[in-house]
């Protein structure tokens, strides 16, 4: 299973299969893979996007949301570059770009697209990207980061959008310093599983200490 990093997913993606020997008839003579092929569970992919497995409960009706309780974002997307342009999720064409999108979906009732030449496959980078990620280079991932602070304007601008979500560790860490510098709330980027934590619904389970409690009142009575 893979969080939500765009760099760890795009190895994962392109190499555990077969680092593991479990890809699509893959056999492998390495006593290391072989050791790790047992050790795995079949009954899930690998490797597996920690959004396919959260996309696949609510498919399923695992998941049970309240939406209300992000009643007070609206969400944009932005798609990370090496999630966008190096690899799939699910099993179907394009499933790197539908699936964050229906996860959020699922958990908010307010969610618009930026321009759709600055997303999916036409996205830009976060500019922190390629080792830039350090405070020395600021002035570089500033002007790297303002294509997609111009898109990010317009739908805040027009649509009301105060909220970005990202499923790329290093896009967050990028955006979280570079938003204020274009007059945004640097608190505004979240992760996608921020958002689901907010909306989702646990049943507080019942414990052998309350079934007693409730037993006794009954007595008692």
């Amino acid at each position: 299973m893979v969080g939500e990093c765009g760099h760890a997913w795009r190895v994962a993606y392109s190499f555990w299969n077969t680092l593991s020997g479990v890809g699509a008839g893959a056999q492998s003579s390495d006593e290391y893979a072989m050791k790790l092929q047992k050790q795995l569970d079949d009954r899930y992919p690998q490797p597996q996007h920690i959004i396919e497995y959260t996309y696949d409960l609510i498919q399923r009706g695992k998941l049970t949301f309240d939406k209300s309780e992000n009643d007070d974002r609206t969400v944009t997307f932005h798609d990370s570059c090496n999630v966008a342009r190096a690899t799939n999720m699910g099993g179907i064409e394009g499933g790197q770009f539908i699936l964050p999108r229906e996860v959020i979906k699922a958990v908010c009732n307010n969610y618009v697209d930026m321009e759709r030449s600055t997303i999916k496959e036409s996205t830009f980078c976060c500019g922190g990207g390629g080792g830039l990620l350090t405070d020395d280079l600021m002035e570089i991932r500033i002007k790297g980061a303002m294509p997609r602070m111009q898109a990010l304007k317009a739908v805040e601008e027009n649509q009301g959008v105060n909220t970005l979500a990202a499923i790329c560790a290093i896009c967050k860490s990028q955006f979280s310093k570079v938003l204020p510098k274009f007059d945004f709330d640097p608190y505004m980027i979240v992760s996608v599983h921020q958002l689901v934590s907010a909306a989702i619904i646990l049943d507080k389970p019942q414990t052998d200490t309350t079934e007693a409690v409730e037993a006794e009142v009954v007595e008692t009575e």
